[in-house]
């Protein structure tokens, strides 16, 4: 695997890639460019795929607020493409298969272009199916009036705004990474959520009963009309109250961490913390689990409109039977409590289908967190190597690297488990109560954890900008 990297090295070396600065930028200037790139993203989300026909469907439908696109828009693949692409390097990476230095510039140049390139590979991988199998059509009318009634050409065009759509969201993720604060992922995720969350809150549309689908018009229309509460409005309660206490258990988990004392070499009386956090590996690990699982349940959908229906069928987008039935992730109260709802399924059906969901997301979530941790540069080795490069040492012991390592391999991996097993349970929990708004649990855990992370961040750069000297020290020069 070495000898082909080597050979393919020039080609990787000139993937495209926003510029990086040549020097340091300024808060005000990041916080400029972050708010460019959100407004740009909306502006994107609100351009309809031309050619597209209103009959087409949503593969992803259920995904949205994991993959940050708008149904239909310009950026249909959201962030997809890219976290497909981070999977498939981080399973390659942990098993040891990819054997490249992200310590060394060579690497972190070799690693960057190979993400590049799979990413580019994944977008074509994802369009490709979506128009191919029929689930994106063409417009009968535009190919009438314009190409003569060929909706062949009127697919291909489809094709390539996807593909279009799919190398902005990159770029423009790049240019957050970058020139921004935080990474234009985890931004994207924001935005979405928080325009669902706000959809879900104030929405007036109707939906399957007389009622708006917003939290208040539906509150204030049903306590006028003098329906039942119990009946119209107790999910409406139930998804309100695990929304709130998402909310609060991922603020309290967040700020709850160990802190390893430092001390600066040559400064004396210079002293710091390292945090190792409880949600060390944050939550990203998480979407890594859930586009995962987004990929099987297209492939088995993908296979169900072409009629091979040996892993179940789908109506609605959603399956209604067989081992993709059972894999499917439980993303409402209306998947699972079958005293309310007929499902078509026995009740051990059901609880099968929830212990593999919950079983899923824990695993999934330690052994993602453990690849994030080791692909991201904040496993022991990549830390201990960082502390003695800004001249701190922990106190009382040896300044060496390899004390420090085996120091820190008393927390590192233990917290990663526990933090990632513990996301998983929170993920599958918020999902099986449901919240506000069509984002899901799990998107509502992404939205808050990436704000609350991209607050601190914005604190740690007002505070760098405040004492220049402290950059040299966390490598932000």
């Amino acid at each position: 695997m070495g000898d082909l990297l080597d050979r393919f090295e020039p080609i990787l070396a000139a993937m495209p890639a926003v510029r990086s600065p040549e020097g340091h930028v300024h808060f005000k200037n990041k916080l400029m460019w972050t708010l460019a790139i959100l407004l740009l993203y909306f502006t994107l989300t609100n351009i309809d795929i031309f050619g597209l026909s209103p009959q087409s469907q949503d593969i992803f439908g259920l995904w949205r607020a994991l993959l940050a696109g708008a149904s239909g828009s310009l950026l249909h693949l959201g962030i997809g493409p890219i976290v497909t692409a981070s999977i498939v390097l981080q399973l390659l990476k942990g098993a040891e298969i990819l054997q490249i230095d992200t310590s060394e510039a060579r690497g972190q140049v070799m690693y960057m272009g190979l993400q590049k390139m799979l990413i580019f590979v994944m977008i074509i991988v994802e369009a490709l199916p979506m128009v191919a199998s029929g689930l994106m059509l063409p417009d009968p009318s535009v190919a009438a009036q314009l190409f003569g009634g060929n909706t062949f050409v009127v697919s291909l065009l489809i094709f390539l705004q996807l593909c279009i759509g799919g190398l902005l969201v990159v770029l423009m993720d790049e240019v957050v990474t970058k020139w921004g604060v935080g990474s234009g992922v985890g931004l994207f995720i924001v935005a979405g959520v928080s325009q669902g969350l706000v959809n879900g809150f104030l929405n007036w549309q109707t939906g399957t009963d007389p009622f708006p689908i917003g939290f208040f018009p539906r509150l204030f229309a049903i306590g006028t009309s003098g329906a039942s509460f119990l009946e119209y409005f107790g999910t409406d309660m139930l998804a309100l109250i695990t929304t709130i206490i998402i909310f609060l258990v991922i603020v309290y988990v967040e700020s709850t961490r160990i802190e390893i004392p430092l001390a600066h070499t040559a400064v004396r009386g210079a002293r710091a913390r390292f945090p190792v956090k409880l949600i060390y590996a944050s939550v990203l690990p998480m979407i890594l689990v859930r586009v995962l699982q987004a990929n099987i349940q297209m492939i088995g959908m993908l296979l169900s409109n072409a009629g091979i229906t040996i892993l179940g069928e789908f109506q609605e987008q959603q399956p209604i039977n067989g081992l993709m039935w059972y894999i499917a992730p439980i993303n409402q109260p209306q998947d699972w409590m079958w005293w309310l709802v007929d499902l078509g399924h026995a009740p051990w059906e059901v609880m099968l289908r929830m212990g593999i969901d919950i079983t899923v997301m824990v695993l999934g979530g330690a052994i993602f967190a453990l690849f994030w941790v080791k692909t991201a540069g904040l496993d022991s080795k990549d830390v201990a190597r960082q502390i003695q490069r800004s001249g701190m040492h922990i106190p009382g012991y040896r300044r060496n690297v390899q004390v420090l390592e085996r120091y820190l391999d008393r927390y590192i991996p233990r917290i990663t488990v526990i933090g990632g097993a513990f996301i998983g349970i929170l993920s599958v929990v918020a999902n099986l109560f449901g919240v506000v708004g069509a984002v899901g649990g799990t998107g509502l855990l992404l939205a808050v954890s990436i704000t609350y992370r991209l607050y601190e961040e914005i604190a740690s750069q007002q505070i760098m900008e405040m004492y220049p000297f402290m950059r040299s020290f966390f490598g932000k020069e």
